[in-house]
């Protein structure tokens, strides 16, 4: 706003003085009659929303979506039906374990939500910076996500919490591989990968159904920051990566990132999980690409900075609920869990009307029978607010929208196969690959936080970084006897 522009209250009505409050005399009390002084002081008490049970701090950015490979024969979505269409998006990047203060260059997962404003609605792709989580079971996330939050006795983070929990998952053992490596520490958001993490599905013309892996791979290369400039930044400037992607959009070096995918049919998925023990829908392990390639489909770019971080980035309500026509979930536990928590979590964040939101709102025609709630801002005028039974029925076919039935066998319990399933090898894997420097940091990176815990908790997880490979637990060890 102009300095020029006429201030006035929120209902439009002009301000006189912004400057002097309306007082008995010019020492005496306010008088209650002052209302732009309460409207001021409300407004100020209020104009925080609460934060992010997760991914609190984070940074946004409009961009486009651009079809450069021919995906019709796994999708039907309108948003990849011809090469070259273009997609607006909205992108949010985010540290997870954080508040909103905390700082960018933290030890963390990243997160990675993409909004897709399609003509048949919003496509929310909401992962990180890596393929594979923690768990595998939503039932365990709050529990998890306590122990990365604060003490409820000390309101310090604690390392002694965090890995007691890890200790006692070895399914966690390869994001936690991830997460004190070099990846940990990205430089800033325009220098990781991104990834949809969980198995997603597509659907065709022909109602054929093939499950997917999202990839986004960075066109910038990727860039990590060691564990000592990642310290060092987090007091000099904790706010680096927002400082970062701000400036490169704002003078034109616009970041882009090719869109790959991963491609299975049921069956070759059920051949798989035969030969290698490994659940395809275990959001704790990756699909290698020597079984499955990666195949093009586009570039994702970002090019213009909202106008305003609150009603934009803030206020910004994702959830892998959202998916449009041609695009469907997966019998992953972890996903099955967030299609519930992200929709709940906004409407407690943000209100029961956050889909109005200029950020949030569809770009295309919608119409339901909601109506009304806090911030009805588009609230269905004098349309019906009640859909009518069909007497001759609706006649469903398999999900809706062309989606085939999902096949389903067994007895309704809850099933606990954690002993049975193989929670090392991928870990061990992805220990095998890295160079002898990179191994290295790994080892200082973990002995650091392991030097603070209980021997019974440090000897837990020696065990788990022992059966991924027996030179990861050596490593781990003679760190943490160097720090000694």
């Amino acid at each position: 706003m102009s300095q020029k522009t006429p201030l006035s209250t929120a209902s439009g009505i002009p301000i006189a003085d912004n400057q002097n409050s309306v007082t008995a005399g010019a020492r005496g009390p306010v008088l209650l009659q002052d209302f732009h002084m309460i409207e001021k002081l409300q407004h100020f008490n209020r104009e925080r929303i609460p934060e992010r049970v997760v991914h609190a701090k984070g940074s946004g950015a409009y961009g486009t979506f651009t079809v450069t490979h021919d995906v019709s024969a796994y999708t039907k979505a309108k948003l990849f039906g011809a090469v070259g269409k273009q997609t607006p998006t909205f992108a949010r990047f985010s540290t997870v374990g954080g508040e909103r203060g905390s700082a960018d260059t933290a030890r963390d997962p990243r997160g990675f939500a993409l909004r897709f404003y399609t003509e048949e609605g919003n496509w929310d792709l909401v992962g990180n910076n890596t393929p594979v989580f923690f768990i595998k079971d939503a039932i365990n996330f709050p529990d998890f996500i306590h122990t990365q939050k604060r003490d409820p006795q000390s309101n310090l983070k604690s390392p002694n919490r965090m890995f007691d929990f890890w200790s006692k998952a070895p399914e966690s053992l390869h994001q936690v591989t991830i997460l004190f490596s070099d990846r940990g520490t990205p430089d800033g958001y325009r220098h990781m990968d991104g990834f949809g993490s969980h198995t997603f599905s597509m659907i065709n013309e022909k109602g054929e159904r093939h499950y997917v892996k999202w990839h986004f791979k960075t066109q910038q290369g990727i860039q990590n920051l060691s564990a000592a400039e990642a310290e060092r930044l987090s007091g000099v400037d904790p706010d680096y990566s927002q400082r970062d992607l701000f400036g490169a959009i704002a003078k034109g070096d616009f970041p882009r990132w090719d869109v790959q995918l991963q491609v299975a049919t049921e069956a070759e998925l059920a051949a798989w999980e035969v030969r290698t023990g490994w659940n395809p829908f275990d959001v704790t392990k990756v699909w290698p690409h020597a079984d499955f390639p990666v195949m093009p489909v586009g570039v994702f770019e970002l090019n213009r900075n909202p106008e305003n971080y609150h009603a934009e980035v803030e206020q910004a309500a994702f959830s892998p609920a959202n998916v449009v026509p041609g695009l469907g979930y997966s019998p992953d536990k972890m996903l099955q869990g967030r299609l519930f928590g992200y929709h709940d979590a906004q409407l407690y964040r943000v209100g029961t009307n956050h889909q109005h939101l200029p950020v949030n709102a569809a770009r295309c025609p919608y119409h339901n029978h909601q109506r009304d709630g806090a911030m009805a801002i588009e609230n269905g005028g004098s349309a019906r607010n009640y859909a009518t039974l069909e007497a001759a029925g609706s006649h469903p076919v398999g999900l809706g929208n062309g989606e085939p039935a999902l096949a389903l066998d067994g007895a309704a319990a809850r099933h606990d196969g954690r002993g049975a399933e193989d929670d090392f090898s991928q870990a061990g894997n992805l220990f095998r690959i890295l160079t002898a420097q990179a191994k290295q940091n790994l080892f200082d990176n973990l002995a650091a936080p392991l030097s603070e815990v209980d021997d019974e908790i440090l000897q837990r997880q020696l065990g788990h970084f022992d059966r991924a490979d027996p030179a990861y637990g050596a490593g781990v060890r003679a760190a943490l006897k160097a720090r000694a």
